[in-house]
């Protein structure tokens, strides 16, 4: 039976459906949070321009001993240490976490769609907690270890892979799918040699972002003690040392225009 309901309605459901509502929605959020602002007090700390002139011209030119040079480097390849490792087992773990949500393996059924949800509810749980938080938790568990920042990291970055890793598993087109089962192709098989390699280009990609990502959240959880970027540039604030941050920011900066790079060059390779 098709829903017709009167033209009041009719325009009532078409305006939910169409991006106006999001954009209220997005409108009324900039408006309510502006409105929390105490615009009367002092949005800036006394000095507080002069601070911000004093670290940026910190950086004409930044610190570049031979002594700090080799430090930062030190530094650079721990949070690099950090976020491969992490990142390998976020894929680990996020990959077939990622397949059994989308539903890809099996027959279909009930029983299916309840191992999809349930592993959707995993995923949803593992990514809604901050690194940073998972941080504290494992180095209250395990001190300050690397395996503290490197769970921090797995945790939920594959939470996060497993949730876009099964959209495009669920994305691909359904034709050569088709294909293959008519032919007698297990699921798989439909998942090995059809999703995959219609898939491989744009995981592959995401996968890349989410390491660039990695590395700064690696960085950034070195402020909980473990040594890093992140703890050599709380070290240099503590001391008003801007030149020295600036050099160790230049460093993070590098780091990500490398995997940036690499990116690039893998998924060039694939597509030619």
């Amino acid at each position: 039976m098709i829903w017709t309901g009167t033209p009041k309605a009719r325009r009532a459901s078409r305006f939910l459906e169409t991006r106006w509502l999001l954009t209220l929605v997005l409108a009324g959020a900039l408006v309510w949070s502006l409105s929390g602002v105490d615009w009367g007090g002092g949005i800036v700390h006394t000095g507080g321009g002069n601070a911000i002139k004093e670290f940026f011209l910190a950086l004409f030119p930044p610190e570049l001993s031979p002594g700090f040079l080799k430090l930062a480097l030190a530094a650079s390849w721990q949070t690099v240490v950090h976020a491969v490792a992490g990142m390998t087992l976020a894929v680990a773990v996020g990959l077939p976490l990622g397949v059994a949500a989308s539903g890809s393996l099996g027959n279909p059924g009930r029983s299916r769609l309840a191992l999809a949800v349930a592993i959707r509810f995993v995923l949803a749980f593992m990514r809604s907690i901050h690194e940073l938080v998972w941080a504290v938790l494992f180095v209250t568990a395990f001190g300050l270890s690397s395996l503290a920042v490197v769970l921090a990291i797995a945790i939920p970055y594959a939470g996060i892979l497993g949730r876009i890793y099964s959209e495009l598993l669920n994305d691909v087109p359904q034709g050569p799918l088709d294909g293959l089962r008519s032919s007698g192709a297990s699921p798989a098989r439909v998942l090995l040699y059809g999703r995959m390699p219609m898939v491989l280009t744009d995981l592959l990609s995401y996968s890349f972002y989410r390491f660039e990502c990695a590395i700064r959240a690696a960085a950034i959880m070195s402020f909980v003690g473990i040594r890093g970027l992140g703890y050599e540039i709380q070290l240099s604030l503590n001391d008003l040392l801007f030149s020295e941050v600036w050099t160790l920011l230049l460093f993070l900066v590098g780091l990500v225009l490398l995997v940036d790079y690499w990116s690039t060059r893998v998924r060039r390779s694939l597509g030619s």
